[in-house]
């Protein structure tokens, strides 16, 4: 049979329509099977960054200046405040040294924690040093020449010293260690029941250091009892800014910009605990979306579907979720392979030689064919019955020819 095409159709490089209504139908529903967990993953990470941001004004860590508690320290810390001290609160031996200065103050509130590295730093500052209990081999680097000894129970104490602050404070509450010297240069305040002992040391040197051998005394349990709040408070409050070092087992840190990389200091001290709790969340969600109950495995159905049957169900799918176009769309699929295999043309071959090789079998032109099979979609179910029947027409028509 001769074609009688006169007008060459070329279809636009999108050769399927796809159903807007349709699209939107199943945006819908994918909206609705994912709006649940998507607000709980809202809801967990917006309580993960609240618990970040949220940092807490107090805490639980003994001798901190933010921690009220009786074994804390923030009532001496207040008070320095109303007195006109700038405080920083550092929890490692890098800020610690950011600090150093002459002139500035820095309490070390424990040294069990400190390795021999930062103990050596600690005695190449430049500040004011105030120690709290520290440990001897500690003193053996810090000051030398001062030991530690023990003493038993709680005893008022008074100063017995030319120190002015020592004897500002006139007597002081006492328990566990005192101090013992070698050194005539090294000041004893505070002596207890053998000769040479004293709780107060003030070592000579470039810098002031002076040592509390019973760290409670700037507690808030113990702070009002005699003079003590007059010691610490003349001991922390010889310069306008003190460093309030509480010394972390974790840190490691020897120098002011050990292990820093470029723009480091401007990330908060929260984010890894914030990155690691996000790292949790993704396993948790990846092993609730991913779980699997065993391996996949085939399984028989247990009835044989005809077919037609099958064909009728999805039409009836179609028809009820009004999916014209994918009912079209797949219709034209059909017979667009149908015709293409009838015609000897290869898989390979695209809309424009399906198109000409229909139009020379037919007595239809290039444009009736490519808007008979790929058309836009019907916008009734009476459209959909008629494009059904001419593509079977159309057919038809190949297989005749």
């Amino acid at each position: 049979m001769t074609a009688t095409a006169t007008t060459e159709y070329r279809p636009p490089a999108t050769t399927a329509v796809r159903d807007r209504t349709t699209a939107s139908g199943r945006a819908k529903a994918r909206w609705a099977r994912i709006r649940l967990p998507l607000v709980v993953v809202a809801l967990i990470a917006l309580t993960v960054l609240f618990a970040a941001f949220a940092k807490p004004r107090t805490s639980g860590i003994a001798l901190a200046p933010d921690n009220p508690a009786p074994s804390g320290a923030r009532a001496t810390a207040e008070i320095l405040k109303r007195q006109g001290v700038e405080i920083t609160y550092v929890r490692t031996m890098r800020e610690a040294l950011r600090a150093d200065a002459p002139g500035n103050t820095l309490l070390v509130t424990s040294t069990n924690d400190l390795t021999d590295e930062q103990v050596a730093r600690l005695a190449a500052s430049k500040s004011d040093l105030v120690l709290l209990g520290p440990s001897f081999w500690a003193l053996e680097v810090l000051a030398p020449g001062l030991g530690t000894d023990f003493a038993d129970g709680t005893e008022v104490r008074t100063a017995e010293c030319d120190d002015p602050d020592a004897s500002a404070a006139r007597t002081i509450t006492v328990s566990g260690p005192e101090y013992r010297t070698t050194s005539p240069d090294i000041t004893l305040c505070f002596p207890g029941g053998s000769e040479g002992t004293g709780a107060y040391a003030v070592i000579p040197g470039a810098r002031r250091t002076v040592a509390f051998a019973d760290p409670s005394l700037l507690t808030n349990r113990h702070l009002a009892q005699e003079g003590n709040a007059a010691l610490a408070l003349r001991a922390l409050g010889h310069h306008p800014h003190l460093t309030w070092y509480v010394p972390s087992l974790a840190d490691t840190s020897t120098d002011a910009g050990q292990g820093l990389q470029p723009g480091a200091d401007a990330l908060p001290s929260w984010l890894g605990l914030v990155l690691a709790q996000l790292a949790v969340l993704v396993v948790v969600i990846a092993w609730w979306r991913g779980r699997r109950l065993g391996r996949l495995v085939t399984e028989p159905l247990p009835v044989t579907v005809p077919a037609s049957e099958a064909t009728r169900g999805r039409g009836r799918l179609y028809r009820r979720a009004r999916s014209r176009g994918h009912a079209a769309a797949a219709l034209r699929a059909g017979a667009a392979s149908r015709m293409a295999v009838r015609l000897g043309l290869p898989r390979s071959a695209g809309a424009t030689d399906v198109i000409d090789g229909v139009a020379r079998a037919t007595q239809h032109t290039t444009a009736e064919v490519a808007a008979l099979v790929y058309g836009p979609p019907p916008s009734d179910d009476a459209s959909l019955l008629r494009l059904a029947g001419q593509l079977d027409k159309l057919e038809s028509e190949v297989r005749r020819s």
